[in-house]
């Protein structure tokens, strides 16, 4: 697959000959769209200039003729050319491009914030602010690497929620045009109508009204939804992962599911997230609706949905002792976070103890200071505390060395008054710096908050106890320096080679509970 993409920003002619700063190259499209893959689905969509409709990569339809193909690089830059999205293959449904969880520069922190909601909670200047740069210099760069500015590319989503909830949901369009951002319901009406080129009341008459996807009942608030995703996937280390190392309270393994509470940004929710062959069926209770968008995007964050597995494995797999790995259980994901400041504690909570202890620990955290809610299907008590409730502390109650209490404390500290910034926006370079300076931080701590806060997938843990174990069993080099100069050839993916390093241990970690 790495034929088919280019240098970001490099031009490529579209249908037309126009130039373009679209990352994509003509020849690859065509022949992904001719063959239907649906591992591009995401990456680009396909806009057909006789119908006017753009479409993803996989749609079932005949594929029309290549001179009246035109790609983009967003939904939201399709709109903006004046085509609606297919109803046969519904591209608002495809998975996010891998392109922003893989990468920290400005292009992708903007798209991560703007899948977070921020452009409609402050605004496009609170994006800039957020990024530490101009509103221009943000509006340039997304426009010449997406083809839309940043209110395009909300505006895309806010109609992507609202197809969303008009066709799972029962909820007054009223509510719904509330929920999904809209300033008023004729801007909901238009934008739907302009992208589904159906009213809301057509798009519902068309839904389907039964499996995931259709509204929870008796608990208002409750949606159920499918998160589609790129295969293959491995649910093993990723659902084993949460369940073993699963907070009392917080989080929990039932019925097939891991569920966990949710900080959001106008309330609290829970997910409930299950893994299926073709996707993974969300089940949302949220406190309030508008936070819809945020929740789904912290749910596929912490699965890590929109990863390319078949770039990750085509890479790791020229390492001819990681390729039987590979080749054993492919798609593994990286398990990361839906609260980046919690799992940074869990992670001080973590040092040198064992995973138990670990729990221990923050679940007496989340006793004491943790802020209480009620949970309709029981089982989970508290959302995890906030920084701000945690450096209120008695270092003297932590039950712990007291170096690690100075740690801890330090960190609670940083996060609470903004000094360290471990979001979606968060520079990881810079971040990483921060971390390393703080009082009892040392390269695995860093690493691990990197990995699975952070989300870089090139961050590499060789001093991880159980990763050199792995290493020696398979005849890979075990010192720490040595380790990491083998792994060389694993970038930028070595934060899933450590996935499957580790899958080799029979730690409850690596296996879906049952």
């Amino acid at each position: 697959m790495s034929d088919f993409r280019q240098r970001p920003g490099r031009p490529v002619a579209d249908a037309g000959g126009m130039q373009t700063g679209m990352p994509l190259d003509r020849e690859h499209c065509v022949r992904a769209v001719r063959s239907k893959d649906a591992r591009f689905d995401g990456w680009f969509f396909t806009a057909v200039l006789t119908t006017r409709i753009y479409c993803r990569p996989s749609c079932p339809a005949v594929p029309p003729k290549p001179e009246n193909m035109t790609f983009h690089p967003s939904a939201a830059a399709c709109q903006q050319a004046g085509f609606r999205a297919c109803k046969r293959c519904r591209p608002d449904t495809s998975p996010g491009s891998p392109e922003w969880n893989r990468r920290a520069d400005l292009v992708a922190r903007a798209m991560r914030l703007i899948a977070d909601g921020v452009v409609d909670r402050e605004g496009v200047p609170g994006l800039a602010a957020r990024l530490g740069y101009s509103t221009r210099q943000v509006e340039r760069q997304l426009l010449a690497e997406l083809g839309a500015g940043p209110l395009a590319l909300a505006r895309a989503q806010r109609a992507q929620t609202a197809r969303l909830l008009v066709e799972t949901t029962s909820l007054p369009m009223a509510e719904i045009a509330f929920a999904a951002g809209f300033s008023s319901i004729r801007a909901f009406n238009d934008t739907v109508r302009e992208v589904f080129a159906l009213s809301p009341s057509e798009l519902r008459a068309r839904a389907p009204r039964s499996g995931a996807g259709t509204p929870g009942t008796g608990t208002p608030g409750m949606l159920t939804l499918r998160l589609p995703f790129r295969a293959p996937l491995n649910p093993s280390n990723l659902f084993g992962h949460l369940a073993a190392t699963a907070v009392p309270g917080v989080e929990e393994w039932r019925d097939g599911a891991y569920r966990r509470t949710l900080r959001l940004p106008y309330g609290h929710g829970i997910a409930a997230l299950a893994p299926r062959p073709d996707h993974i069926v969300c089940r949302l209770t949220l406190s309030d609706l508008r936070d819809l968008t945020v929740a789904i995007s912290r749910c596929r964050r912490l699965l890590d949905l929109d990863a390319d597995p078949v770039a990750v494995d085509e890479r790791l797999r020229t390492d001819p002792l990681l390729a039987p790995l590979v080749d054993r259980a492919p798609g593994r994901r990286v398990p990361r976070t839906v609260d980046e400041a919690e799992f940074a504690v869990r992670a001080v909570l973590g040092q040198q103890v064992s995973t138990a202890a670990a729990r221990t620990h923050a679940a007496r955290l989340v006793t004491a200071h943790g802020k209480p809610l009620d949970d309709p299907e029981g089982g989970l008590t508290h959302l995890f505390p906030s920084p701000e409730a945690l450096a209120g502390v008695d270092p003297d109650t932590l039950a712990m060395p007291r170096t690690r209490r100075t740690t801890f404390t330090t960190l609670v500290s940083r996060l609470a008054d903004g000094e360290l910034r471990l979001g979606v926006d968060a520079d990881w370079a810079r971040t990483r710096a921060r971390l390393l300076e703080l009082p009892g931080f040392g390269p695995w701590t860093v690493d691990v908050i990197a990995m699975r806060a952070l989300g870089d997938p090139d961050a590499f843990l060789p001093t991880d106890l159980g990763v050199r174990r792995a290493a020696r069993e398979l005849g890979l080099p075990s010192t720490p320096a040595a380790l990491t100069a083998r792994a060389e050839s694993w970038r930028p993916w070595r934060a899933y080679a450590v996935q499957y390093l580790w899958a080799t241990d029979s730690h409850p970690i690596n296996f879906l509970p049952a």
